[in-house]
């Protein structure tokens, strides 16, 4: 599958879709939950339920008309993700839009036959939620969040931003089997850019401040942090860190450049909402999920953020700035 890298830098906004006071009459309202792995205040969440809510409208759906949403925010709590896969459950909803491995996993825990359409879900069929990527089978299809080789990428890019780093801490969460995945995939390529990786775990935030201050020790580090809800939760602290012990680290998601971040390459998480919302249509309209088959990305984001560049003395390469847009508004990194 082709698929496109564009880099560009994004102001946030909010979407916000207003309610219908009731229902037409005679028109049968469905009823969609949502389950999300960050918090409730998460900016990225916002984007993600307006990406969503816009597909919805796109395709007819008007909340408070014809649709109904319940959402939960498990905020990266396992217990968390647990009651609201129970709740979602206990709702029986139509079909459930379930954001990340976590929630799938505990949806499918508590149903195995509410339909369920996934959106940045790394390896579906390593986690057992489907069949195959061209059948999934069951009750569950989606949209995974990016192949294994991302995360060679990353060290790549770490490599061609900061020419000098011989040393990588691998940012992954461990409690994840994607997590041991994704470190195992970089530790393949390390030798061959000439970098010597290490694991450091993002469950806690304590073990992240002391691991990346030891780390720091050595010179000519750098760090990689690869997708998952952990990282995301602890993101303000993982990209203080970084400008704290000048530190190049490089992100998956646009969102950690531009609060302050360094570079960031992957795919475009809000068109996966939007996309989902598309799946989730046909669901409602008498598809099985087991027959709709799992999507890769299409498309994948650059984002550099100059002034965090400037502020660790790195120069970037014409490589990378040949297709970069630079931001006046992007924030440089707070140091301590």
């Amino acid at each position: 599958m082709q698929r496109r890298e564009f880099i560009k830098i994004i102001a946030g906004s909010a979407l916000v879709w207003p309610l219908a006071a009731h229902a037409e009459l005679g028109e049968r309202v469905r009823r969609i939950g949502v389950l999300l792995a960050r918090a409730a205040d998460d900016p990225e969440a916002t984007e993600d339920i307006g990406a969503f809510a816009q597909g919805l409208a796109e395709l007819g759906w008007t909340i408070g008309r014809n649709v109904r949403i319940e959402y939960r925010y498990a905020a990266n709590d396992p217990e968390a993700f647990r009651k609201y896969a129970k709740e979602m459950v206990a709702l029986a909803p139509d079909v459930v839009l379930a954001a990340g491995t976590p929630s799938v996993a505990a949806l499918q825990q508590n149903s195995r036959s509410i339909p369920i359409v996934f959106a940045t879900v790394t390896d579906p069929v390593g986690a057992g939620f489907v069949d195959s990527v061209a059948k999934p089978g069951g009750n569950t299809t989606g949209f995974m969040l990016s192949e294994y080789s991302l995360n060679a990428k990353l060290l790549e890019l770490l490599k061609q931003i900061a020419p000098s780093v011989r040393r990588a801490a691998i940012l992954r969460d461990s409690a994840n089997p994607a997590g041991i995945a994704q470190f195992g995939t970089i530790q393949v390529v390390a030798s061959s850019v000439g970098v010597e990786v290490s694991p450091i775990n993002v469950r806690d935030a304590s073990e992240i401040e002391h691991a990346v201050a030891a780390f720091a020790l050595i010179a000519n580090g750098g760090l990689v942090v690869t997708g998952s809800a952990a990282a995301t939760k602890h993101r303000e602290l993982i990209i203080t860190l970084a400008a704290q012990h000048k530190l190049p680290a490089v992100y998956t998601s646009r969102f950690n450049v531009t609060v302050g971040g360094l570079i960031s390459y992957g795919p475009n998480r809000v068109d996966q909402f939007r996309r989902a919302a598309g799946y989730i249509d046909r669901i409602l309209k008498g598809e099985k999920p087991g027959d709709l088959p799992v999507q890769a990305p299409t498309n994948y984001e650059l984002v550099i953020n100059l002034k965090t560049a400037k502020a660790l003395g790195l120069t970037v390469p014409q490589t990378l700035l040949a297709s970069a847009k630079r931001s006046d508004r992007m924030r440089a990194p707070h140091f301590r």
